[in-house]
């Protein structure tokens, strides 16, 4: 069978996976695509780490564009999107999103991978012993700009949709939790947007990209991942709330954090 053959049908299980878990943990589906498509180029395609890792993250910012924008909608129609938190935090994840992903484009593929995984084993040290607390101070104008533009940078480094960051941040600086966590749904579709197109734009000329990319787009791995996770995440919000997601959410911190030590080590 030919590797893109497999590398499609291994991304359509990967989808099924990452929206299951995304629909019922809330966790951006970035951090399980990017170490999984990373492996899967590597072993199939025969891609150097400095090339597969700004491919990984392209492909998984630009899933995201898609299954953002039925979370953004709910939310919006659930009345958890205030419009002067959406419209400052945006525009500071707007360009922080074009800013990570040139970043992300003209590091070395070796520390962009090390960075990735210091980043999630962080990630899943918050999932698993982060608290919600809350500054004396209310978030201003600046102060959302700020927090997004963070959120962007990080998040186009990543690959991710910045919920993970971004709530935890907002909740800090007295926002509603509702209203963060839609303000994460549409800002994560931001960040895909700007993010992708700016990987898109980096990556258009860029050597030993494979076949079937748009710049540092996989196209048919992202194909893969989009046709089932759409689907899942619903099946996953539903598994949600019926079963422990605390002990769900260690269990997947614990995983992260292995994979992240794989990736620091080389392990291959």
């Amino acid at each position: 069978m030919e590797p893109v053959v497999v590398i499609l049908l291994s991304c359509v299980l990967l989808g099924s996976v990452v929206g299951i878990l995304a629909g019922m943990l809330g966790i951006g589906g970035g951090l399980i695509i990017v170490p999984v498509l990373s492996y899967l180029l590597v072993h199939l395609l025969g891609m150097t780490t400095e090339t597969v890792m700004p491919v990984a993250i392209a492909t998984s910012l630009s899933t995201i564009v898609f299954t953002s924008m039925s979370s953004a909608y709910a939310h919006y129609r659930l009345g958890n999107i205030q419009k002067n938190i959406v419209l400052y935090t945006g525009m500071g994840i707007a360009v922080g999103a074009i800013i990570g992903a040139q970043i992300a484009s003209h590091i070395s593929g070796e520390l962009l991978k090390d960075i990735f995984a210091v980043l999630v084993i962080l990630i899943a040290a918050q999932m698993i012993f982060g608290k919600q607390k809350q500054s004396d101070n209310q978030a201003s104008r600046a102060v959302l700009s700020c927090v997004g533009s963070g959120t962007g940078i990080i998040s186009a480094l990543m690959g991710i949709g910045g919920g993970a960051l971004l709530v935890p941040a907002l909740v800090w600086f007295r926002v509603n939790a509702r209203a963060a966590i839609g303000c994460a749904a549409f800002c994560g579709l931001v960040i895909a947007i700007f993010g992708t197109s700016s990987f898109v734009i980096a990556g258009w000329n860029a050597p030993d990209v494979p076949a079937y990319s748009l710049g540092y787009v996989y196209l048919p791995a992202a194909a893969g991942i989009i046709a089932t996770s759409m689907i899942t995440a619903n099946i996953g919000a539903k598994l949600g709330q019926k079963v422990n997601v605390r002990i769900l959410k260690a269990m997947l911190a614990c995983l992260l954090v292995l994979v992240s030590i794989r990736m620091i080590l080389g392990i291959e």
